[in-house]
């Protein structure tokens, strides 16, 4: 394949990650704090593959971008996992703030609970998994340019 073409898959990847990842919202996945951190190195990709499409020397940035992703995804999969510890807005251990007598208090979707996993994974494994494809597909398309 052509640096273009491999530009063209790997911002395309990232492209169905962030459908796939609206597509559960949609279906009732509420996303929590962590799964919307990992959206945006994947929005960056996305962009990233627009520069890098004219100038593929660009797709390292986009191999970054991945990483990053990649990365949130695999500190994300050690919290839900109890490894180690998410951040405390997001966690079991999160207190709430605000009118506690209130009746009118947000749904808050914690980042140590497991909405929905495939074969043992949960959302956040796979996407560290797929995202780590995605980087080796960006270095490939940058190592071309």
């Amino acid at each position: 394949m052509t640096a273009r073409q491999l530009v063209v898959l790997a911002a395309g990847g990232s492209a169905a990650l962030l459908l796939g990842a609206w597509a559960f919202q949609l279906a009732g996945y509420a996303p929590c704090t962590m799964c919307l951190w990992q959206r945006w190195p994947h929005a960056a990709a996305v962009a990233i593959g627009i520069v890098a499409y004219a100038s593929p020397v660009a797709a390292w940035l986009g191999a970054a971008a991945a990483a990053t992703t990649s990365g949130i995804g695999v500190f994300h999969t050690g919290v839900e996992r109890g490894w180690w510890e998410g951040p405390s807005s997001c966690t079991g251990g999160g207190a709430l703030t605000g009118d506690l007598l209130s009746t009118d208090i947000p749904d808050i979707v914690m980042c140590d609970e497991v909405a929905w996993s495939l074969a043992g994974l949960s959302m956040a494994s796979w996407n560290a998994l797929a995202s780590a494809a995605l980087v080796l597909i960006w270095i490939a398309a940058a190592r071309r340019a």
